[in-house]
């Protein structure tokens, strides 16, 4: 599986929200993370990282970001675009069960990576597991128009199956995406 994932590296960025290269869209994403982060510096752990748009955005932004994927082409990636930045760490391993110290986190921080995973509320699980006492959950997920992805309502009776409670944000805005969008998007703070 990381192979594909490898072979979508070199283009990931291109997506304006992936690579956030427009200042209007990486303000719109970097207003709506530190809206649902804690004051820095958090400990954040990006899960399924690519490549490290959101690592190096939230690390920018003061926080200390240790960030996971699975894909070594998509970790290359990130750590240049983390170059010598004080606060961000990227490391291959599986974002479904992370090489990452349990309760040692104030975020665990996941976009579009729970829906692509087997066994999803067995995850969950080990994703709380990595949090301090207090720590949430940030979840950016989707039901795409391809019929993949999941709902917010699946999302949410998933994170209550792991003990949270879930506060579920549409993200229905242009800004975000590069432009309009057809499918369903949206935050989870749990």
């Amino acid at each position: 599986m990381s192979e594909l994932w490898d072979a979508e590296a070199a283009t990931f960025d291109d997506e304006p929200d992936h690579g956030l290269h427009d200042p209007t869209t990486r303000a719109a994403w970097l207003e709506l993370l530190t809206t649902h982060l804690p004051s820095p510096p958090a400990r954040v752990a990006d899960l399924g990282c690519a490549t490290g748009t959101l690592s190096v955005l939230l690390a920018d932004a003061g926080h200390l970001v240790d960030a996971v994927d699975f894909s070594p082409a998509m970790v290359e990636r990130a750590r240049a675009k983390a170059g010598e930045r004080v606060g961000v760490t990227v490391a291959l391993g599986d974002a479904a069960d992370p090489p990452l110290d349990e309760a040692a986190y104030d975020v665990v921080l996941c976009r579009h990576v729970l829906w692509a995973l087997p066994d999803q509320a067995a995850v969950l699980d080990r994703w709380v597991r990595l949090l301090r006492p207090g720590g949430r959950l940030v979840l950016v997920e989707g039901r795409w128009h391809t019929g993949a992805g999941l709902t917010a309502a699946q999302t949410e009776d998933l994170l209550r199956g792991a003990g949270r409670t879930p506060a579920t944000y549409p993200l229905r805005e242009d800004i975000y995406w590069g432009g309009p969008i057809t499918d369903e998007r949206y935050l989870v703070l749990a």
